[in-house]
């Protein structure tokens, strides 16, 4: 006669691992939803970060190199189209997004405190730094003051003015790069594991370990742009001064309260 008392579970088959599933695909629109917010990360967003960190280290080049730096960029065609619809509405929606995945999201880092929670933790703050040094830094140095698309002479000292009559801004603009290094480069983390470039734990740990240095290298760009600002005299910001910056002359704020 067949017993019908079923055999014991061994309890290596019933152990429950420790920690989250840090990376949730979402089904239906959901899933569309966040893969549109993945991939804008990388592409335009996490490009124009990428763009703009090495456009902001021509300032170590002094006042005329990033002058002909941001020459360059306010004359591309189609500019505007280009700032609204490659950067402005896709950095928004990303943004948005991204708070809303934090709202309904649980990360639970203090009460599970395992890597997967710390880091979706990380990203969601470091992503809300960023957003909010983004914002400021658009509007400061785009859209209040001198008009840099027509006067590009004057950005370095324009930035200058900013560090030196509003010291609490450096630690914003350093607080502001390490979060977005960070969001940007664990992004890119996410974004292979997500599409499914980076298969299995192995590949993931080794290429975390790349997006690590590159967080790191993007933060030594951006900490040597600041210094680079420290280390020449006060460049002009009035149109006769920009011009001739932009011309590369040697050209200061003392020559123009001369």
């Amino acid at each position: 006669m067949a017993s019908s008392v079923s055999p014991p579970v061994p309890a290596s088959s019933t152990r429950i691992r420790k920690g989250v599933a840090p990376l949730r695909a979402g089904q239906g629109k959901s899933f569309l939803l966040r893969r549109l917010h993945s991939i804008t990360g990388i592409v335009p967003v996490g490009a124009f970060l990428l763009e703009h960190f090495i456009s902001n280290a021509f300032a170590t080049n002094g006042a005329t190199a990033y002058a002909l730096q941001v020459k360059f960029l306010s004359g591309l065609p189609f500019r505007v189209f280009l700032e609204v619809f490659g950067i402005f509405i896709p950095l928004l929606y990303h943004a948005f997004y991204g708070f809303y995945i934090w709202y309904r999201g649980e990360g639970n880092a203090t009460e599970y405190p395992w890597a997967g929670n710390w880091f979706y933790t990380s990203q969601r703050w470091t992503g809300a730094i960023a957003f909010a040094y983004i914002l400021y830094h658009t509007w400061v140095m785009r859209f209040s003051g001198v008009h840099l698309p027509e006067y590009p002479g004057a950005a370095f000292g324009k930035v200058q003015m900013e560090f030196f009559t509003q010291p609490w801004t450096v630690g914003f603009y350093i607080v502001g790069i390490i979060a977005a290094s960070w969001h940007f480069s664990y992004g890119i983390w996410l974004f292979a594991a997500k599409w499914g470039i980076t298969v299995g734990e192995n590949a993931r740990k080794k290429f975390g370990y790349v997006c690590t240095a590159f967080a790191v290298l993007l933060i030594v760009l951006g900490l040597a742009t600041i210094r680079a600002f420290y280390q020449f005299p006060q460049q002009a910001i009035d149109p006769a001064g920009a011009k001739r910056i932009e011309a590369g002359e040697q050209y200061n704020q003392e020559h123009s309260n001369r």
